[in-house]
């Protein structure tokens, strides 16, 4: 069964720096996109990063030149680099894995992780 392990959550002050990985539990042959998506209390969840399998990267217009998404095909690995943090960035970070296959020929599907808290103070 695949899990979606995600870590580098944790308590910065604004202006600072946090680095969030993802991957999943489980070798894989193929992942289509891999995003990060944060939900805020009493807020929606939004899409924050995406990237595909080409590099190809799409940002919300708030983090823009501020986070970058990057993936590590070799490994298996997303990561959310953010950086000049601010409060409104505090939020539960989900990581999506969009399109896995876990075998040629197997059916894709989408894995969610649990999520991870990034608050930042001000």
């Amino acid at each position: 069964q695949v899990h979606v392990v995600e870590s580098g959550g944790g308590l910065v002050q604004a202006g600072g720096s946090l680095r969030l990985s993802c991957g999943p539990s489980v070798s894989t042959y193929s992942i289509n996109v891999m995003a990060w998506y944060r939900q805020a209390p009493g807020k929606q969840l939004q899409m924050v990063a995406k990237i595909n399998s080409s590099g190809m990267t799409n940002y919300q217009d708030s983090v823009k030149g501020r986070f970058t998404i990057s993936r590590d095909n070799a490994k298996n690995t997303a990561y959310l680099q953010m950086n000049s943090l601010k409060p409104e960035d505090t939020a539960v970070y989900y990581c999506k894995l969009e399109g896995l296959s876990v075998r040629v020929g197997t059916r894709a599907t989408d894995y969610w992780g649990r999520g991870t808290l990034v608050t930042v103070s001000s």
